[in-house]
């Protein structure tokens, strides 16, 4: 599967992936594929109606959860959309967040087994999924049971590690938040005001405590160590060299999320620079 080495990340409502216009664009200037992320259910329709309007991107989801449907479900979906589709779709599963998913969320390790089993038995291949795979247990799970791993929320060291755990001849695509503004200021606040929800989730900031971030870069809505590592800002230049970095650790694609408003532009102006 050619997913290319530069990807969009955003929720399926965002306006431009229902647009067959935009979405032409989009492929026109060399991104390769489109990571729809909040969650989408796990009947797949979130992905039907962009996999329809463009002709090359592959579309994956970021990601399914998997407390929220029998892996039937989503098995008889992806099938769906592998027929119609070939090639052009990825189904991407995780375990989600314990404050989120509340006193369902138990042993969330043994549940994404399961889930995988669920898929074997519903015919999803290997190769057609991924796991949102932060520490290492989970990416050892991913490279045994999946195409590879689509880490959320991480930076360039991290990228490298997950290489090392995966090994070669794994998929790895790692999510990456961008700014596309060099006043210092006001990024970091944009950034900061992103990253607080996130700060209130185990999962993530257990990862940043393994890269050697501290308790205190974590108070206070996180120390300008943590934004400036997590977000990238800047100009088109700082932008490249952050995605660079993580494709230079280990990545195979790296999956932007523009913040700010007018995402469309800005992933106009990047690509020059990006793909």
């Amino acid at each position: 599967m050619g997913i290319g080495r530069i990807g969009i990340w955003d929720l399926a409502s965002w306006a431009p992936l229902g647009d067959q216009d935009a979405l032409a664009e989009l492929e026109q200037l060399g991104y390769g594929a489109v990571w729809l992320g909040g969650s989408p259910s796990a009947d797949l329709t979130a992905a039907e109606p962009v996999l329809a309007k463009s002709t090359s991107l592959v579309v994956a989801t970021g990601i399914v959860n998997v407390w929220e449907a029998e892996p039937s479900v989503a098995a008889k979906a992806y099938l769906a959309l592998a027929d119609t589709y070939p090639g052009r779709f990825v189904l991407g599963i995780g375990a989600g967040h314990r404050r989120i998913i509340g006193d369902r969320y138990t042993k969330p390790y043994e549940k994404l087994v399961s889930y995988l089993d669920g898929l074997d038995d519903g015919g999803v291949p290997v190769e057609a999924r991924v796991l949102a795979a932060l520490g290492p247990k989970v990416l050892r799970l991913a490279r045994d049971r999946t195409a590879g791993a689509h880490p959320y929320l991480t930076t360039p060291e991290h990228t490298e590690q997950a290489r090392e755990i995966l090994g070669t001849g794994k998929l790895l695509v790692p999510e990456q938040k961008v700014i596309l503004d060099t006043d210092q200021d006001r990024a970091r606040a944009n950034a900061r005001e992103k990253l607080a929800m996130y700060l209130r989730l185990p999962n993530y900031t257990n990862n940043w405590l393994r890269l050697g971030y501290t308790e205190d870069d974590l108070a206070d809505g996180g120390s300008d160590r943590l934004v400036d590592g997590l977000v990238a800002w800047g100009d088109e230049q700082a932008i490249r060299a952050r995605v660079q970095a993580h494709l230079d650790a280990g990545a195979d694609q790296v999956a932007v999320q523009v913040l700010g408003d007018d995402k469309l532009s800005v992933f106009r102006t990047l690509a020059p620079a990006l793909v």
